[in-house]
C-alpha cells in the first residue's frame, strides 16, 4: 500500500496531497454533490477579507484558449460572516481546512487572522499576497520582498498555526519573494496564483472584462507554473504547494516531481468537479507503478540531465 499522507509542518497534516484551490470551490459545500469531501487532503476556502466585498462589476469572467480570465475581485461577506455562518457548517468536514486571507493593508491581514484564531478546526491560513484583481493590496504585497515579509511577520505574531503564503507569478524572480516570506516565518508557500492578462472583443473593440485586465488560469499556464514551482523548491527549505493549470492526475504528478509536497486544483473544478478525486487515484496508481512507498519518494524526484 502507498502512503499518500503529507505533513507540511506546524500542524498541517493531510491524508493525501490534493487540495481544492481557493476561489474555485466556494467553501467546499458547493462540490459535496459531486465528491466525498472527506477524501480530499484539504480545502482552501474562498478568499476572506476583514469587511464584506462586492467584487468587481460584470463582466468579470471570460473564456480563453485553454483557460479563463477572471476579475471577480474577492467578493465575499467578510470574516465575521464566515465565523458565524460558514464555519459551523464546515467544521465537521473530515479534511484539513485552510482559510485564504486577503487584505488591503497589513492591519487587515492581522485582523482577519485574529478573528480566525478561536476556530480550532482551521488548520492553516493561506495569506494571499497575489490577487491581481483588486485595486488595493493583494498582488502589490506579493511583488515586493520587503512588503511580503512585513505581512508575514505581522500575521505570524497573531497566528501560531500553519501559515501558508500564496505567491504571485507576476514578478521577475519569484524565488526572491519566496525566500523573503520564508525568512519572515512562513511555514509553506503556494504557487502560482493567476497571471495578469487581458482579452479584447475585436468587434466591439472593447475589453471583455470590466476591469480591462484579469487573472489568467487554466491549462495554458501550467508549464510556467511548473517551472516556478521547481525554481522555488530549489530556493527554500519550507514545503511548496503547487498549483496552476492542473486538469488531471498526470498534471498533479508533474508538480510533485518538480518539487511540490502537495497540489491544489482550481479552474478544472468548473469543468469537472471530480478532478480532485481522480487526481488522488492517479497519484496512488503512479506511485505503485514506480514502487514509491510514500510522498517523500515522489516530491522533487525529477531526474535532470
Amino acid at each position: 500500500m502507498v502512503d499518500l499522507s503529507v505533513d507540511l509542518g506546524n500542524g498541517l497534516r493531510m491524508k493525501n496531497p490534493v487540495m481544492l484551490a481557493s476561489g474555485t470551490c466556494g467553501y467546499g459545500e458547493e462540490l459535496a454533490d459531486f465528491i466525498d469531501l472527506s477524501s480530499l487532503g484539504g480545502i482552501s476556502v474562498k478568499g476572506t477579507t476583514l469587511h464584506a466585498r462586492q467584487g468587481n462589476a460584470s463582466p468579470r469572467m471570460v473564456e480563453t484558449p485553454s483557460g479563463m480570465l477572471n476579475a471577480v475581485g474577492l467578493q465575499n461577506k467578510g470574516v465575521d460572516y464566515f465565523v458565524e455562518n460558514i464555519y459551523p457548517r464546515i467544521a465537521s468536514l473530515d479534511t484539513s481546512l485552510v482559510v485564504n486571507v486577503s487584505g488591503s493593508s497589513v492591519d487587515d491581514y492581522v485582523a482577519v487572522c485574529d478573528r480566525l484564531r478561536p476556530l480550532d478546526r482551521i488548520a492553516a491560513v493561506e495569506i494571499n499576497i497575489s490577487c491581481p484583481n483588486v485595486k488595493q493590496g493583494g498582488m502589490s504585497f506579493g511583488t515586493d520582498p520587503s512588503m511580503a515579509a512585513a505581512v508575514v511577520v505581522a500575521a505570524r505574531q497573531i497566528w501560531s498555526r500553519h501559515l501558508m503564503v500564496k505567491l504571485t507569478p507576476n514578478v521577475t524572480d519569484i524565488t526572491l519573494i519566496a525566500r523573503a516570506v520564508e525568512e519572515a516565518g512562513a511555514d509553506s508557500v503556494s504557487l502560482t496564483n493567476t497571471f495578469l492578462g487581458m482579452a479584447i472583443d475585436v468587434e466591439r473593440q472593447r475589453p471583455y472584462l470590466s476591469t480591462i485586465t484579469g487573472g489568467l488560469s487554466g491549462a495554458a499556464i501550467r508549464p510556467i507554473a511548473v517551472r516556478m514551482v521547481w525554481q522555488v523548491s530549489q530556493a527554500v527549505r519550507i514545503p511548496v504547494v503547487g498549483l496552476g493549470g492542473i486538469t488531471c492526475g498526470r498534471d498533479a504528478v508533474e508538480f510533485l516531481l518538480a518539487g511540490a509536497s502537495a497540489v491544489q486544483i482550481g479552474t478544472a473544478n468548473f469543468i469537472d468537479p471530480t478532478t480532485s478525486v481522480k487526481a488522488i487515484a492517479y497519484i496512488e496508481d503512479y506511485m505503485e507503478r514506480h514502487n514509491m512507498a510514500d510522498m517523500s519518494a515522489i516530491t522533487g524526484a525529477m531526474k535532470t540531465p
